[in-house]
């Protein structure tokens, strides 16, 4: 049995690498997280999220059956 290398023609793929990288300007992580933490409370977001998550659960259990 003969076996072939497959030959895979990428000469029309360009490549730049400035869409493949990240400029991290802030790279505090950690408070970064506390910031969008805190933003979530303030804004009311997590109330949102709190009804969201009742009423789909009430309505998971309205709907099924057994």
């Amino acid at each position: 049995m003969a076996t072939h290398a497959a030959a895979v023609d990428v000469s029309h793929v360009t490549t730049h690498g400035t869409l493949l990288a990240q400029n991290i300007t802030d790279p505090n992580i950690i408070g970064q997280m506390q910031k969008a933490w805190a933003n979530f409370i303030k804004t009311g977001q997590v109330w949102a999220l709190l009804i969201g998550l009742g009423l789909g659960y009430l309505v998971r259990n309205l709907t099924s059956y057994g």
